[in-house]
């Protein structure tokens, strides 16, 4: 079934073109995601498919059998209302048969009960109440008699997916339902749980959202948005990423090709008298078209990190029996930590349990209770939060990073300027000369980001980084990070991101606990499963095998390796650089190759060789465990 049909949609603000001519279906059992830079018109789109915008030109032809459900970042609500009182203003046949229901049980009269009750059974509402505590208890609300107005940002996101989720439920007909970054403000818990519901109901989904691994698991079609474009992609982001390489390299052979051309024509053009024939003012259009080619610029700006970071000293940031509370909840407890040089650290833990006064406390923004802090003499913080800057809206972009400074240094003694700068970082001339007021909100996102990045700091602090940025913002931030030579903590509930930048985790676990554990954000989710599975069994009595290794063990302090896991490490220690080897030259292969389908063999070869050497990677370090301890 068609629930949507675009043709030949354009739309501008100003000299601004966002998107022109761009056609495209969605259909029934569609989950879709929509990728590309900030201020490319993502979220107008969504908002003309729900009749909040209206486009140029072109025609939105929407099926009269489906609703449409927008799930927005900026969330409209009334103050006053409960929570419940909030969802409840839901208006589904259902759900004012629930509401019904619940009023006629408070007045006990007969005729309101049998009214209610034929309401309940005509619009199958006896399931709805079940599902809506279910959606309620998965995204962590408890209390329905609070006022939305009382709550944070984050938890008044939560009510208002919660809404969201339980009115496609209640809901008899066909429902599109759009989503505009769905999992900002949410823990890692709660997306895991929205990404197991949304891939596994029977939902129509157009999806906006910088969680990649989100993306990959809810999503099998992919819409970019670049340069004015609508490009449809059938498949994961890797599909996406592959499809877009090749369309970009086989556009450079059209350039050079009209380049070639350019060049001929050019010269028959300076050669040709005033007076044209039919047939020369045929070949002049054909000339300005080849030129129009010719001109286009697809040179990518790419970061490389090679500036004067200020100079780390040999202290760092040294934590030593940190304490600190608020009334009676403990946010931390007896905390020890010794920062490293380069060192990039991952803050994990559920909403509230204190990843933000930690940051604070590292920067000497929130006192502590007892303990000592000793920062070194050179470190220079650079504190990306999610409260974001103020600014003076008038202000021009550039003006605004030109107040730091007018250049930015380089390690190999030179200079780049502001202008450079921001177009590392995907603001293009245009946008540097606008007034602030006119940036979207994930570009004003974007310049905060560029402004704690160009006052040069060696330690940076980022606070869940990642909400509002785009994919490719977030693309050209992680190659940054990765090339980062000072010192680096992050707060995020990004998988991706995580796993690409952290190499320790700092785990809050609660009652002022913190685990601290060697490893990506995925390997200590992993071991937490682990743990969590172990845990109801460490009361039972071991077997006689267990009492056998555990007395060897506690005989000599240490268990030696069997001669079976000796002959393992060593053949580990044997294979893993040849394997080293063989992925670098798949790499390069991956790097120089055009053609699709054997740019899939090696991306697949690759695939299957890195998951190989991660898992021997892991056998290594449980095997040297063993040794060393």
């Amino acid at each position: 079934m068609n629930y949507i049909s675009a043709e030949n949609l354009s739309k501008s603000y100003g000299v601004k073109v966002l998107f022109h001519d761009i056609s495209f279906h969605i259909n029934e059992g569609d989950k879709i995601a929509i990728v590309a830079k900030n201020g490319s018109g993502k979220s107008t789109l969504l908002k003309i498919l729900m009749g909040k915008e209206i486009a140029d030109s072109g025609k939105v032809s929407i099926s009269k059998d489906i609703q449409v459900v927008l799930f927005d970042q900026e969330i409209d609500f009334e103050p006053q209302l409960s929570i419940e009182e909030f969802i409840m203003t839901l208006d589904s046949a259902p759900v004012l048969a629930l509401k019904k229901y619940h009023h006629a049980l408070l007045s006990q009269e007969t005729t309101l009960m049998e009214n209610a009750l034929q309401e309940m059974e005509l619009h199958k509402a006896w399931d709805l109440e079940n599902e809506m505590k279910l959606i309620l208890s998965q995204l962590k609300i408890t209390n329905l008699t609070v006022p939305m107005g009382k709550l944070s940002g984050g938890e008044v996101k939560r009510v208002a997916l919660a809404k969201l989720l339980i009115e496609t439920r209640a809901q008899h007909r066909h429902t599109l339902l759009i989503m505009d970054e769905p999992t900002n403000h949410l823990d890692v818990d709660m997306v895991e749980w929205l990404e197991n519901y949304l891939s596994k109901e029977k939902i129509t989904l157009l999806l906006v959202t910088h969680d990649r691994y989100f993306l990959d698991s809810v999503c099998d079609i992919i819409w970019e948005m670049e340069d004015q474009q609508l490009y449809i992609h059938q498949g994961a982001y890797a599909t996406y990423l592959e499809n877009k390489m090749i369309r970009e390299d086989n556009l450079d052979a059209t350039i050079d090709k009209a380049n070639n051309l350019y060049r001929k024509e050019l010269e028959w053009m300076r050669r040709q008298p005033k007076a044209r024939t039919t047939k020369s003012k045929s070949r002049i259009d054909a000339f300005y078209d080849t030129e129009k080619i010719a001109k286009t610029n697809t040179q990518k700006q790419s970061l490389t990190l090679d500036f004067d970071m200020k100079r780390l000293g040999n202290k760092i940031l040294d934590l030593q029996h940190i304490n600190k509370k608020f009334g009676d909840k403990i946010i931390l407890k007896d905390f020890s930590y010794q920062f490293q040089r380069g060192e990039k650290v991952g803050i994990v833990g559920k909403n509230g349990a204190g990843k933000s006064t930690l940051l604070n406390i590292i920067q000497g923004l929130e006192n502590i209770d007892s303990g000592s802090i000793e920062t070194g003499e050179t470190i220079s913080f650079g504190y990306f939060s999610q409260k974001g800057l103020q600014y003076n809206e008038d202000e021009r972009v550039i003006d605004c990073i030109r107040e730091i400074s007018e250049n930015f240094p380089m390690a190999n003694g030179k200079t780049i300027s502001a202008s450079q700068f921001l177009r590392l970082f995907l603001f293009d001339d245009n946008t540097q000369y606008s007034p602030i007021y006119k940036l979207s909100g994930g570009e004003k996102r974007r310049l905060h980001l560029m402004i704690v990045l160009y006052k040069n700091p060696n330690f940076l602090i980022f606070d869940e980084p990642t909400n509002d940025l785009d994919l490719p913002t977030l693309t050209v931030l992680e190659n940054f990070l990765l090339q980062f030579q000072g010192s680096l903590i992050i707060v995020s509930h990004d998988r991706y991101f995580m796993d690409r930048i952290v190499d320790h985790v700092l785990a809050f676990e609660g009652e002022g606990q913190i685990k601290d554990f060697t490893g990506n954000f995925s390997e200590y989710r992993s071991w937490k499963k682990d743990q969590n599975i172990k845990i109801p069994n460490t009361t039972n009595a071991p077997t006689a095998k267990q009492s056998t290794t555990q007395e060897k063990k506690n005989s000599t302090g240490k268990r030696k390796l069997s001669f079976k896991e000796q002959r393992e490490l060593e053949t580990i220690e044997k294979e893993m650089p040849a394997w080293e080897i063989q992925r670098t030259k798949l790499l390069e292969q991956l790097n120089n190759e055009t053609d699709y389908q054997k740019i899939s063999s090696l991306s697949t070869e690759l695939k299957t060789l890195t998951d190989q050497l991660e898992s021997h990677e892991m056998r290594w370090l449980e095997l040297q465990d063993i040794i060393e301890n």
